[in-house]
């Protein structure tokens, strides 16, 4: 039984990505929305992996996302296959299942493979039948629909239920084993033997000194080994054992045929059944290559759309509009239209406090006219929280999830680069302009065309003009690349020079891009415009009275 590999990743099986680096991970938030999605720490590790591993590849996504769709409308099924995906994986963790056995191996040591082998038939025609009643649209959802019928439907499959029933049907019979020990003059163990394998159990009756009793009566003795029937089964309560022992023991508690007794039980049982361990062996032998790794391996997968869906639907209870996103089949490769965004992070930080009607969306774009933006505002008005907002959009998307917000419309990005203010300890030797400097000049070494540059307050470590000089340069290197980027800065007359920005560049242009205010009020709404430093100041001053009339007028 044969199959083609499953992967609810990437549709050929072949993981090509490019890792995005830990440093962007935590800027956009994403290892705070893993802590949030599951308390679980090896679900978490999980999740980030399939987060840090991106691929621009629109056919990924698109796959990604379908399977998201089925799962995210199909809450029984998926519960239902993760019983049994997770009772699969436990069965191959904890009792070693892999169909594999040893020449060596007993009688018994095989039919706990048989049993193994049948809680694997029993998983995949619950698989089986949990899939076929439902109607799923994605490509990978329904090539696990297909790879579990061809499994269920295989001869090799229907062969092997064959094989179990019938060598079921020759073992569940056995019951119970009647023992024999022969002594010598010394009243030593000289032998032990089977005397016979029986469809019954033994019954318990009588207490144990009546075996003692019958053992100590000379007339007891009997005049052959047959079993006359007189006595009776006793099982060794646990109180009880060291009789047991005793008795042993006038046979030589030294002797190994005594100390392994359960050995030579298990070789004479193997001699006395070989045509049932025979058949066992036969039959393992067929299957040693039973998929099992194939299908516990889609459980990580799985959990991923599965906890994320479970996640979603949640916050859309609670108000919080969600989309699917959908490449952009015909559009440049830095297209992106999103529609009624907000910051996936924040909203899973304060869902509870803030409520849906108190979060303010944004529409935003990225066409030639607008690749670069250069992002204006007060402090603490929303800048970064834009910043970061637009960069989890693409992560989210491009790992096939539903994005926060009315629309999303884009193009998938190779990776996202992050280039936020940096800790004291990371400038002793270079200084913090010489940090900011180095950093930015490897990333944007890193980046491509099909990139994705966050900046936030780049270049603010240093005096206005230096920062500035050195700002305006990045941008006009970052529009000849055709590198989508927001810049996210306090340097208002960066924005202002946009048009002077722009000469240099034919084919992809800069914006300013501002999170408005009004009297003095953040809105933490964005939109095209000049910046407002000067304005956004004096409404300042005006609500606190300190223009210099109002100062000057309180004399």
């Amino acid at each position: 039984m044969q199959n083609e590999k499953i992967n609810l990743l990437f549709p050929n099986g072949q993981e090509e990505f490019r890792e995005l680096s830990t440093t962007a991970f935590h800027d956009l938030g994403i290892d705070f929305i893993c802590e949030k999605i599951t308390d679980k720490a090896e679900e978490r590790s999980q999740f980030a992996q399939i987060f840090l591993r991106m691929t621009d590849n629109p056919a990924v996504t698109t796959y990604r996302g379908d399977i998201f769709e089925d799962i995210f409308k199909n809450p029984v099924m998926c519960q239902k296959l993760m019983a049994q995906l997770e009772h699969i994986d436990y069965e191959k963790q904890y009792s070693g299942f892999s169909g594999h056995y040893e020449d060596s191996d007993s009688a018994w040591e095989l039919l706990h493979r048989l049993e193994e082998i049948q809680d694997y038939i029993v998983s995949i025609e619950a698989m089986y039948q949990c899939l076929s009643e439902c109607t799923l649209k994605s490509q990978g959802m329904n090539r696990l629909k297909n790879y579990i019928s061809d499994l269920y439907n295989d001869n090799g499959f229907a062969e092997l239920k064959k094989d179990i029933a019938a060598l079921k049907a020759s073992t569940q019979d056995l019951k119970s084993i009647t023992i024999g020990i022969n002594l010598n003059e010394k009243f030593e163990a000289h032998g032990i033997g089977l005397v016979s394998f029986n469809k019954k159990p033994f019954t318990k009756s009588g207490a144990i000194g009546q075996f003692v009793t019958k053992i100590a009566a000379k007339d007891a003795l009997n005049e052959t080994a047959d079993w006359d029937g007189q006595l009776k089964y006793t099982p060794i309560e646990a109180h009880k054992a060291d009789i047991f022992e005793k008795i042993l023991s006038v046979a030589g508690v030294n002797d190994p045929r005594v100390e392994n007794a359960t050995f030579h039980m298990d070789k004479i049982a193997n001699s006395m059944i070989s045509s049932i361990v025979y058949k066992l062996k036969t039959v393992l032998k067929k299957y040693v290559y039973l998929p099992v790794a194939d299908i516990t391996d889609l459980i990580p997968q799985f959990i991923f759309f599965i906890r994320f869906a479970e996640y979603i639907k949640e916050m859309q209870k609670k108000g919080f509009a969600f989309c699917k996103a959908h490449i952009a089949q015909e559009k440049p490769k830095w297209f992106m239209d999103a529609r009624g965004i907000y910051n996936f992070k924040l909203v899973s930080a304060f869902a509870e406090s803030l409520g849906a009607d108190h979060i303010v969306k944004n529409d935003l774009s990225f066409d030639a006219d607008h690749l670069a933006y250069i992002l204006t505002g007060a402090n603490r008005g929303g800048k970064t929280t834009i910043t970061q907002a637009v960069g989890l959009l693409f992560v989210l998307a491009q790992a096939g999830l539903y994005v926060p917000g009315d629309k999303f419309e884009f193009k998938p990005v190779d990776s996202i680069f992050t280039h936020f203010p940096a800790d004291e300890d990371k400038t002793l030797d270079l200084g913090r302009l010489g940090e900011e400097c180095k950093r930015f000049k490897e990333l944007y070494s890193a980046s491509t065309s099909s990139s994705l540059l966050l900046l936030n307050e780049t270049y603010s470590t240093t005096s206005f003009e230096e920062g500035y000089y050195i700002a305006k340069d990045s941008v006009r290197a970052i529009l000849s690349k055709g590198i989508r980027i927001i810049y996210n800065t306090h340097m208002h007359k960066l924005a202002y020079d946009i048009a002077e920005i722009n000469q240099g560049s034919a084919q992809c242009k800069a914006a300013s891009l501002v999170v408005k205010a009004k009297n003095g009020e953040r809105s933490f709404k964005v939109e095209l415009s000049h910046p407002e430093g000067i304005s956004f100041a004096k409404d300042i001053a005006q609500k606190y009275g300190v223009t210099y009339e109002m100062l000057v007028g309180e004399k």
